[in-house]
């Protein structure tokens, strides 16, 4: 919204229409302090702009709605330089952004941090340990020869298999290191593909909710297939009896600081027993699991695989409903 000496506001963006739920032509004439009841300390603010160059932020101004629960906003205000007949009378820039969608993308970003740095240390002790389970294993081959009593020979395969079993763990870890193979790909080739693995291997029902309109996405097959694969199979391992896959195109969205006009939703619905609130915070972190005997592999993998395609995933999970959410860009 730009203001202008008097803090009148004198126009008014879709955005803010948006935001305020009233038409542009409503808010342009308005005295903008009166949009909120935090009045002396905005003013204060705002007359400082006005004679500075420095910007004003603000975390807490509350928009007063009628009939509604309050909104609170963050706010920023900027001098501007008149340019042009349409703003002559304009001095000051004032953006203002649900505090909420401040706080998730904030979330997001050092989730994204936190985890990259998780990986990063994971990998590097796969690195580390896989040379010495090769020695390990040939070692207990070598002792397996000598041994004469076959019934001693029993402990040297534990090894062996115990061995091979931390081979492909750490080989599963490595695996994200794969350049991304981009092709066109129809997503809902994708889920079909994992709604016939799924069902093959659990005893369970999975729904569709598609939306046909959706154009093809630029992506990794392979990863896309075993994104989804690793959501879903985790619900099913967990109890699940149904799960959903829903499909939908979002218009105008921000997905890791970057705008995009359309991107592609895909929701794992299940109704498993939910995310243990404990982990809730770290399941994305590998290692990280709810279930007895799992890897803690399966969603460090998937967000990595979604943010090769720049998405991200996001969760909320109760008992009875757990929803997954990919958000990746078609454009």
């Amino acid at each position: 919204m730009a203001l202008d000496e008097a803090f009148v506001v004198r126009y008014a963006n879709p955005a803010a229409e948006n935001l305020f739920a009233t038409g542009a032509k409503s808010l342009i004439g308005q005295p903008f302090l009166a949009l909120f009841s935090e009045h002396a300390e905005l003013e204060r603010a705002l007359a400082e702009a006005r004679i500075t160059h420095w910007d004003y932020s603000a975390q807490n101004v509350t928009f007063m709605r009628l009939g509604r629960e309050p909104l609170p906003l963050s706010c920023m205000v900027t001098r501007i330089d008149s340019d042009g007949p349409a703003f002559s009378d304009t001095v000051l820039l004032a953006e203002l952004r649900p505090i909420e969608q401040q706080l998730r993308q904030a979330r997001e970003e050092r989730l994204m941090s936190e985890q990259q740095s998780a990986r990063e240390l994971i990998r590097n002790l796969a690195h580390e340990i896989k040379n010495p389970l090769g020695g390990l294993r040939g070692s207990a081959q070598l002792l397996e020869r000598e041994l004469e009593k076959p019934e001693l020979r029993e402990y040297t395969q534990v090894i062996i298999k115990e061995a091979d079993r931390l081979q492909g763990l750490m080989d599963r870890m490595l695996t994200p290191r794969r350049a991304p193979q981009i092709e066109p790909v129809g997503i809902h080739e994708v889920l079909e593909r994992v709604r016939s693995l799924v069902e093959a291997e659990f005893s369970l029902e999975i729904h569709r909710d598609y939306d046909p309109s959706l154009p093809e996405i630029l992506g990794d097959r392979e990863q896309l297939i075993q994104t989804v694969l690793n959501i879903a199979r985790n619900a099913a391992q967990a109890g699940a009896r149904n799960i959903t896959f829903l499909t939908r195109a979002v218009r105008q969205i921000t997905i890791l600081k970057h705008r995009y006009k359309l991107a592609l939703e895909l929701q794992v619905v299940d109704d498993g027993p939910g995310v243990p609130e404990g982990i809730q915070d770290r399941i994305f972190n590998p290692l990280v699991s709810g279930r007895e005997g799992g890897s803690g592999l399966g969603l460090s993998l998937a967000q990595t695989f979604v943010q090769y395609h720049q998405g991200v995933i996001e969760f909320e999970s109760r008992p009875g409903r757990t929803i997954f959410r990919i958000l990746v860009p078609l454009t």
